[in-house]
């Protein structure tokens, strides 16, 4: 008979979440300064990890490096233009845990879309993602043990009107999430997505008025007409939901887990 398997040593988790010790693990967060990738780095660091809470502007990460005193693990604030490929992949080098969530959104038509926002979405998102993991992996195999995890969204699964840019994006990083799964598992690396719906985060917000005037619709009509039409689920997601994810994702049980998509989406692709 085997032996048992000893449960997984716990540290200081956030009301009502799960249990993971992180401690003397390095993540990068990138898009840190709100949102998901706040929660993200605020759950990480409750969790013991030392992380590198990174975005293009210092607002908000100052508040965040505030936020996480005294929490077991420590935030670091950093900025860093993802636009910028070459220092992406050199800010990535030396971290176990990689969690690529910076995004932009912009709402029109494809023949209204202009091509270098497309171009940018592209690179910040998608060519971004890619320089970071190339950046990180070295120092996780050389461990044998990494975490990556990408914020992708339903619409990595499922596409929607006047989002071309977003979908590609998206859609791009699902792929790009797999191949790193497949290249990393004789490394002790797993690579997943993080597929959520609608998050009550200052990017849905602003896309509440694009999508009120793509529609032609009053903005209180966007999130039940619009928003969360597909949904079963009548309400949006909060960021600290999608962080309990990434930090399963990130946990000894879920090592298993590799090259998938973790669908939060109020039962959106149950359709």
């Amino acid at each position: 008979m085997s032996a048992p398997i000893a449960p997984a040593v716990t540290t200081m988790a956030l009301p009502g979440s799960v249990t993971v010790d992180l401690a003397g693990r390095t993540a990068l967060v990138t898009g840190a300064a709100g949102g998901i990738g706040r929660a993200c780095a605020l759950r990480l660091a409750a969790a013991g990890a030392r992380v590198r809470a990174v975005d293009r502007t210092a607002d908000g990460l100052e508040a965040l490096a505030e936020q996480a005193t005294g929490l077991p693990g420590t935030v670091a604030p950093q900025l860093l233009d993802l636009t910028d490929l070459d220092a992406a992949e050199r800010a990535a080098a030396g971290t176990d845990i990689l969690v690529n969530n910076a995004g932009l959104q912009l709402v029109r038509p494809i023949e209204e879309f202009p091509p270098d926002v497309f171009h940018t979405v592209l690179t910040v998102m998608l060519e971004a993602p890619f320089r970071l993991i190339r950046g990180a992996l070295p120092h996780m195999y050389g461990q044998g043990w990494g975490r990556i995890v990408n914020i992708s969204s339903v619409h990595g699964l499922r596409a929607s009107a006047y989002k071309s840019a977003y979908v590609a994006a998206k859609h791009g990083l699902e792929g790009l999430s797999k191949t790193a799964a497949l290249e990393g598992a004789s490394h002790g690396v797993t690579s997943n997505c993080v597929n959520p719906g609608y998050v009550r985060t200052p990017l849905v917000e602003r896309q509440i008025a694009d999508q009120a005037a793509a529609h032609g619709i009053p903005p209180e009509r966007v999130v039940t007409d619009v928003l969360l039409k597909d949904s079963a689920l009548k309400r949006l997601i909060e960021p600290e939901d999608v962080a309990e994810a990434v930090l399963y994702l990130c946990s000894p049980p879920s090592s298993f887990i590799t090259g998938a998509s973790l669908t939060m989406d109020g039962g959106w692709t149950a359709h």
